[in-house]
């Protein structure tokens, strides 16, 4: 890697961890400059402004993310609801890139940016889609191999999954605390179980 690709790279990387912290619209420019420690003409190098540098979080670090962390292991197991489920504990209990305390960075860049700004929205709703579909398609594997009933509609389940996802993750950021993610889990099992 080049030293202005791993200085990009450091600049988003290190901004995302102080957004995911503070938010993106109470940090400034300045903070992160502080916190990079890259002079004012490096970070005008590689993004003409905050917002430049935003979207370039969101496709270059937030859906790699996604990728590996949401995705993947979907593909993984045999069991599509055993998939599901131990997707959503490995986000809740298990991930140490996801803070209890700060909740969900995709969730979080949406409720404070896509009211104001369509490239977020475009860029942010790229990113739900693709986990959308990995987990519907997820389901539709298991009404083809007979885990799930036919009758389930694969898109209606995705949505009251991710939702619930959302959802949780936000109770434990006001809460602090991991405990109202156990209640969630125990739910998901039994709502999951329902579409043998």
């Amino acid at each position: 890697m080049k030293k202005a690709e791993a200085t990009r790279s450091m600049i988003l990387h290190k901004a995302f961890e102080l957004i995911y912290v503070k938010g993106y619209q109470t940090t400034s420019i300045d903070d992160i400059i502080a916190t990079t420690q890259v002079t004012k003409g490096a970070f005008y190098y590689h993004f003409k402004s905050k917002d430049e540098m935003g979207l370039a979080i969101i496709n270059e670090v937030l859906k790699p993310t996604l990728a590996s962390s949401f995705i993947e292991p979907l593909q993984g197991e045999q069991d599509p609801l055993n998939a599901i489920y131990n997707l959503m504990d490995s986000l809740l209990m298990k991930n140490e890139f996801l803070k209890v305390e700060y909740g969900c960075p995709a969730s979080n860049f949406t409720q404070e940016m896509t009211p104001w700004n369509s490239e977020f929205n475009k860029a942010l709703n790229e990113l739900t889609r693709e986990w959308t579909e990995a987990i519907t398609a997820t389901i539709e594997r298991g009404k083809k191999s007979g885990v799930i009933r036919k009758d389930v509609n694969a898109k209606q389940v995705t949505t009251f999954v991710m939702s619930g996802y959302w959802g949780i993750r936000n109770l434990g950021k006001l809460e602090n605390s991991k405990k109202v993610y156990i209640s969630y889990l125990k739910q998901l099992k039994i709502y999951l179980n329902s579409l043998k």
